[in-house]
């Protein structure tokens, strides 16, 4: 594209610069002639005739650079023997880009049809870069979709599998032979804790394939951030100092455990960015849209209450190009063994998405990192809707009508037992078809079924069948992963209560007297 410039324009010297994310640089993406070298990748500062360009956003026309006094004149352009230019934006809906600009040793040698020209090979330029963009764009989200798929299947097999060990130790636990024996109690909760740590990996790689359990409500954002940096600012040590620069924002939609969780994994890296101390700055701000590039390449539909911004910040070491665009895979990590699983930024990258927001990263070597999380606003008409909250009960009534159903033989009897232990009165099915056969006199109280029950009828439905035989059936469904994004909003329509696999016999106690309130 330059040499083409330079020839039909009969000029000494043309060249494209592009901007980098974060506009801060501008990559040199091709020259010839009297500019920049282009047998590497090389990133400059913008000069004052780029300034120039990029903040009015409309074309510059030099006539004769000894006569310029709009800006300062770089002086490489009368080292080269530069007379006159002319620069073009290259623009992407209204915002721009980068530049391509062409140069001349003579005075006054570009006029209306030249400025016309060089405007139509910059909006071809653009289109092109657009259009490669949005490929890259869709193949790097297709890879991070594959990636999610893969690891959620993984996860809901594994989370099966953590239900039956981590339900039968506890259950050994109580055996009469282990009750009175302190080692062996040590060794079953030794092998508890790595059950928990076996869920809380698996929690992760939900998270990245936006298939964990998420109890979204009403969060006030500005009140979050400033209780995690004064949280912060007593763990991270002197040599970090915490920012905050908080505006006024309404409430947010979104589970504020894991958003919590989200921003300290950020702000942990930035911890291990800052080796020797720095800066780490939280900002928390309103926004009507997302930024127009993202908001592209995400597919996003826009919120209806516009989003929060929640972006953290930090004075680090920077990511080069090659860091930046894997840093949301997940098991993708630069620290060396033993120091990160490389889930931190795929989990956060996860759960924005499934609580259909937007993440993004603005890093670049020596510059720092900033990760801005857009989450939407709590739309008006559900804002009463999202704060519900439910108090667990005390103790839950004896002889509760159960009705257990659940695919996998081994999950079910772990599940049933821990109902028995509560003084429920368990039927178990291993199907919702073989549960919907059963008939009258039988009258349940409580539905516990896991959501995807083999090949046949889903959790979800079985529940909207079962509610409406047994009026005022309590329900409680069971998930290793979420692999539909309705499951959500048809639990809260319901007043349903999720409960994320594995769970101990304490969660699901608590989920059932939740489930009991909610009727």
């Amino acid at each position: 594209m330059p040499a083409a410039a330079m020839q039909a324009l009969e000029c000494e010297a043309a060249a494209v610069l592009l901007q980098e994310p974060g506009q801060r640089l501008l990559r040199v993406a091709g020259a010839c002639g009297s500019g920049p070298a282009t047998d590497a990748v090389q990133l400059v500062e913008p000069d004052t005739e780029a300034q120039e360009v990029l903040r009015r956003i409309e074309p510059l026309v030099v006539e004769d650079y000894a006569q310029e006094d709009r800006f300062e004149v770089p002086s490489e352009r009368a080292a080269a023997g530069l007379v006159s230019a002319l620069v073009v934006p290259l623009l992407d809906r209204g915002h721009a880009i980068g530049l391509l600009s062409v140069r001349s040793r003579r005075a006054r040698h570009f006029g209306g049809d030249e400025l016309h020209y060089l405007q139509s090979l910059a909006n071809l330029l653009a289109s092109s870069l657009q259009r490669a963009h949005g490929e890259e764009a869709l193949r790097h989200a297709q890879r991070l979709e594959s990636v999610g798929q893969l690891t959620g299947g993984i996860a809901h097999d594994f989370n099966n599998l953590l239900t039956v060990i981590h339900g039968n130790l506890q259950v050994s636990q109580d055996l009469p032979l282990l009750a009175a024996d302190s080692y062996g109690q040590q060794l079953m909760e030794a092998a508890l804790r790595g059950c928990r740590r076996g869920a809380d990996l698996t929690t992760q790689l939900l998270a990245f394939s936006r298939r964990q359990v998420l109890q979204p409500r009403e969060v006030d954002a500005a009140q979050l951030v400033a209780s995690l940096a004064e949280m912060l600012r007593r763990t991270l040590g002197q040599s970090i100092e915490i920012a905050v620069d908080i505006q006024s924002t309404p409430p947010l939609l979104a589970d504020p455990g894991q958003l919590e969780s989200a921003l300290l994994n950020i702000a942990i890296n930035a911890r291990d960015a800052m080796p020797a101390g720095g800066q780490l700055r939280f900002s928390c701000r309103a926004c009507d849209t997302l930024p127009p590039g993202a908001a592209r390449e995400s597919g996003l539909p826009a919120a209806e209450a516009g989003y929060v911004a929640i972006a953290v910040s930090d004075s680090g070491v920077g990511m080069p190009e090659s860091v930046r665009e894997r840093a949301f895979e997940p098991f993708f990590t630069t620290k060396p063994a033993g120091r990160g699983t490389g889930l931190g930024l795929s989990t956060v990258y996860g759960f924005v998405a499934q609580s259909q927001g937007l993440v993004t990263l603005d890093s670049a070597p020596g510059e720092g990192t900033t990760v801005t999380l857009y989450i939407p606003c709590v739309p008006v008409a559900t804002a009463a809707a999202v704060t519900e909250t439910v108090q667990c009960a005390a103790a839950l009534p004896a002889g509760l009508k159960a009705l257990l159903v659940e695919d996998d033989a081994e999950v079910r009897e772990v599940v049933r037992n821990f109902l028995l232990s509560f003084g429920c009165e368990v039927t178990a099915c291993s199907s919702a078809e073989q549960a919907l056969l059963l008939t009258p006199p039988a009258a349940f109280e409580l539905l516990v079924s896991d959501v995807v029950l083999g090949a046949g009828m889903r959790g979800t439905e079985l529940a909207r069948r079962t509610v409406s035989r047994w009026p005022g059936l309590a329900v409680v469904l069971m998930t290793g992963y979420f692999n539909q994004p309705g499951t959500a909003q048809d639990a809260h329509r319901h007043a349903w209560r999720l409960l994320q696999k594995p769970c101990s016999r304490e969660q699901l106690a608590q989920a059932v007297a939740q489930a009991l309130q909610r009727r």
